[in-house]
């Protein structure tokens, strides 16, 4: 009988073993590093213009690791060229384009392909207007970029937690972030566009200090 036992629980941790090798939990985490912005911009009527990578800070998406968030705000364009604004830029011009910004963190090595990656993390706030949609996404992108499959979800308030099957495959690119897309807008003239704040997980010490506390509090008990 405690041979069989010894059977049956091998037999599951294999099993629990494969299980867990064919899936992965992502998180907002900036002490990973790789972060990158991308911008893709189109005209009112949504006709596309270009497309680019932009600096983290340019998305005007930022990250307090003191605070443990990260911010999103409305994209802005310091420059007055009526092409980002109708009649010139300048503080109350209305923008002339829309900005799709997408902060993401990107995973190439192929060690995320054909699982099932999931994407966990607390939307703190979203007070974003009608002027812009906020959406949090998985994407994982053919070799060469020319098409993907994705999952998105709503930035509501709250926690959240979304999955994305990924494909096989040797080079494909897996990403998770966040997009906002609207109109851009003047520096000065952000806050009635709103804005939203997402929570980070801490630093690698904070997590290492809070599991050794709950490890003690265990052994109290």
């Amino acid at each position: 009988m405690q041979t069989r036992c010894v059977q049956l629980l091998a037999i599951a941790m294999i099993a629990g073993a494969a299980a867990s090798s064919q899936a992965a939990t992502v998180y907002v985490d900036p002490s990973s590093g790789g972060w990158n912005g991308f911008m893709n911009v189109f005209d009112l009527g949504g006709g596309y213009q270009f497309s680019s990578g932009w600096g983290i800070n340019d998305l005007n998406a930022s990250f307090n690791d003191g605070a443990n968030k990260l911010k999103l705000s409305p994209n802005t364009i310091g420059d007055p060229n009526p092409y980002w604004y109708i009649g010139g830029g300048g503080p109350g011009a209305p923008g002339n384009k829309i900005m799709e910004a997408n902060l993401y963190r990107q995973v190439d090595d192929g060690s995320l392909s054909g699982q099932t990656v999931t994407f966990q993390g607390t939307v703190l706030s979203n007070s974003f207007t009608s002027a812009h949609t906020a959406i949090i996404f998985i994407r994982d992108f053919a070799p060469d970029f020319s098409s993907f499959i994705e999952s998105t979800i709503a930035l509501t308030p709250g926690a959240f937690s979304f999955s994305l099957n990924t494909l096989g495959g040797a080079g494909r690119h897996v990403q998770w972030g966040f997009q906002v897309k609207g109109v851009n807008v003047w520096t000065t003239d952000t806050a009635p566009f709103g804005f939203a704040e997402i929570a980070t997980i801490p630093a690698p010490a904070t997590l290492a200090l809070g599991a050794l506390g709950l490890f003690a509090g265990r052994r109290r008990r």
